[in-house]
């Protein structure tokens, strides 16, 4: 048995990309539906620390790059979506913020000290120096020498960030069943529909515009889909978690005392199931732990953040870590990209925002691009064939739940 349904879009992916996206789309008018193959957020969306931020990492090198131009107007950007006032944004007002504001510590060295002033110079005055009596509680107790700085970034909850990009259209939103995937091809070589196997047969979808935002996942549909220039890399990461009830909650990149433009570590505060304090430990830490067994990687965490906070007590945490991927698209040769990127190929967009700060510029460059295709939402079509083949999918657990 094949059964048949048409729409404008199909959206495979459902983390910040493919939410986002859905969300863009329909408030267009567009016809859309999004397939999720596990849960929604759950590769790179709830395995990030949740950090808007603004560039700092790209201006520690003295210059304002040209990732730091695009990414330098992500703050302001994702502020007016939480409050609810960004045309043709979702409105996020429902996001829990976790911290208004993001910090670097700098410590004694004249090196630190030297990349912070030209990180701040960089990025015009909007970093600002933390007199001694307005530090943070965590940081009012350092007994070591050093620096606090105020950034233009925050931080949110991105498990509560999937949830309201999910509820608005939950309706379009469905669990892609195991089985074959098939892309069907119009005499041209065109994608004009796609096939699912489902329970006593197979649903065609035809659809004008087929988008993949799958993170790590785009490189296996490239592949189904017979695809030959759109090519996506991951860049591992070892994250390491501290979990304790009563830890005071941080929100701070250590920069260290190298020229590397990466911070020592950078570190997020979130709070467990059962009430207890996560730190959430990236950066340079999490970078060079690529590949160490799970307790040398333990061991240099534990490490690190003694000698950063000896203030700290640390006694009786539980620590554990894991390897996560970040996805992007692979434009030259492993290089890191500065901005999100869209590619297309054979009717089919493939997506990678590349930060999760830089989701809004991948929906700017894909609704720019489908209007310039003359594409025209459709009229609607009844999902009562849809909801009858396909189940829900839920939102997935964070990383340390």
């Amino acid at each position: 048995m094949t059964l048949s349904y048409s729409t404008d879009i199909v959206i495979f992916g459902g983390g910040v990309a493919g939410l986002w996206l859905l969300n863009s789309l329909r408030d267009d008018g567009y016809r859309v539906i999004l397939f999720e193959n596990r849960s929604l957020g759950g590769g790179q969306t709830l395995a990030s620390q949740g950090i808007i931020h603004g560039g700092l990492k790209y201006a520690l090198s003295g210059s304002l790059s040209g990732a730091a131009n695009v990414i330098s107007q992500m703050p302001k950007r994702w502020r007016q979506c939480l409050q609810g006032a960004s045309k043709g944004d979702p409105d996020l007002s429902g996001v829990k913020l976790l911290s208004d504001h993001y910090y670097m510590w700098s410590d004694s060295s004249i090196t630190s000290k030297l990349k912070t002033f030209l990180g701040s110079k960089s990025l015009q005055g909007r970093v600002t120096t933390v007199a001694r009596g307005d530090y943070p509680d965590i940081f009012a107790a350092s007994t070591i020498a050093g620096t606090l700085y105020q950034l233009p970034d925050f931080v949110l909850d991105s498990t509560s960030l999937v949830k309201v990009l999910a509820a608005k259209y939950a309706k379009d939103i469905y669990q892609l069943p195991p089985g074959k995937l098939e892309f069907c091809r119009e005499s041209s070589g065109a994608v004009s529909s796609i096939g699912v196997s489902v329970k006593d047969g197979q649903v065609r979808i035809a659809a004008q515009k087929i988008l993949f935002c799958a993170g790590e996942g785009n490189q296996a549909l490239i592949e189904q889909a017979g695809l030959k220039f759109p090519v996506g890399q991951i860049r591992p990461l070892n994250m390491v978690t501290v979990k304790k009830h009563g830890l005071p909650p941080v929100f701070v990149h250590c920069i260290s005392d190298t020229f590397s433009l990466t911070p020592r570590i950078t570190i997020t505060s979130h709070t467990d199931q059962a009430g207890n304090t996560v730190w959430y430990l990236g950066g340079e830490l999490a970078e060079s732990g690529v590949g160490k067994p799970p307790n040398e990687q333990v061991s240099a965490a534990q490490s690190l953040m003694t000698s950063l906070f000896p203030w700290i007590n640390f006694n009786d945490a539980e620590w554990s870590c894991f390897e996560i991927n970040r996805a992007e698209a692979n434009i030259s040769n492993n290089y890191r990209p500065d901005d999100a990127h869209l590619i297309e190929e054979d009717n089919i967009w493939i997506a990678w925002p590349t930060k999760l700060t830089l989701t809004p510029s991948l929906a700017d460059k894909t609704m720019d691009r489908l209007r310039s295709t003359n594409l025209l939402p459709s009229k609607q079509e009844s999902t009562e064939t849809l909801n009858s083949l396909f189940a829900r999918t839920r939102v997935a657990s964070s990383p340390w739940d």
